[in-house]
């Protein structure tokens, strides 16, 4: 019962750090909001594992550099989601992000991992909802402006899918998964720090923004934190597959409280790609 319960309020704090992603990014500016996101994620699980014992003196130096790989891509992917939030529906969006099981799928098949027929049959799901998505057959003039934040949502999804490959194949098993979402945060303020405008960065944000980043940022880490409590205390499988409808959270959000419209072969393209994506993460999991 437990994983169940994790599970959903996994996906109900994804869903909804999606939903505010897009929000965020359109009031304080996409680098500021991600920084913002960054900065209180590694300030509460620096506080953290502060309380607890680290034991990395014997972890290899390969390890750390996929770690930073790792760290880097979830960087890029944060940048690409809240440039595809701000830009384009998070109806839209939010399910063609969930994608990323079928990256990390694919990049297990490359690395030499047999995929099943589910598997296979996933990925095919998947690709098929992402161009159902991308099709608008109501309104053709919005197509232009529609590619970019499918294509920012795209790239957010190989970055996330490459990244937890990454720590699944390597990283998580050595250095846990504290240490390692404390190195993507660290890892992400020093880029924004250094290639960005720091007197931007700083520039503060009136007090709703600042209710908002934090609520984001705090959905986030909850988000993280239901995903391991329901891991430890039941079946990882469950709780995969249940988190993995953090998509369709964000897109019902989007739907209920912003009054995005979709088109009929774009709502198919929506259920398609979550339907496969939770194909993929059963699959992948076990169950």
């Amino acid at each position: 019962m437990m994983d169940v319960l994790m599970g959903l309020m996994a996906a109900i704090c994804w869903g909804g750090t999606d939903f505010l992603v897009g929000i965020n990014a359109r009031a304080v500016g996409v680098r500021r909001a991600v920084f913002f996101s960054q900065l209180v994620g590694l300030i509460v699980l620096t506080l953290l594992l502060l309380s607890m014992p680290l034991r990395v003196s014997n972890v290899p130096i390969a390890i750390w550099g996929l770690a930073l790989l790792a760290a880097g891509l979830i960087v890029i992917g944060a940048l690409a989601l809240s440039h595809a939030f701000s830009l384009g529906k998070a109806a839209l969006v939010a399910p063609l992000v969930s994608s990323y099981g079928a990256v990390t799928a694919l990049l297990s098949w490359v690395s030499g991992e047999r995929l099943g027929a589910l598997t296979v049959l996933g990925l095919a799901i998947c690709l098929l909802g992402v161009l159902l998505t991308a099709m608008n057959v109501n309104r053709q003039a919005e197509t232009s402006t529609m590619r970019l934040p499918l294509g920012f949502a795209l790239l957010a999804s190989l970055c996330y899918g490459g990244s937890f490959w990454l720590q699944g194949r390597y990283t998580l098993s050595v250095l846990g998964p504290h240490l390692s979402l404390w190195m993507g945060y660290a890892f992400g303020l020093s880029a924004l720090w250094i290639f960005g405008d720091p007197k931007k960065l700083l520039v503060r944000p009136n007090l709703r923004q600042t209710g908002l980043l934090l609520a984001a940022s705090l959905l986030n880490l909850a988000g993280f934190a239901a995903f391991a409590v329901g891991s430890g205390h039941g079946s990882l499988s469950v709780v995969t597959v249940l988190s993995t409808l953090s998509g369709g959270v964000a897109a019902l959000l989007g739907a209920l409280l912003l009054g995005e419209r979709l088109s009929g072969v774009q709502w198919l393209g929506v259920m398609t790609v979550l339907a496969g994506a939770l194909l993929l993460q059963a699959n992948l999991s076990g169950v």
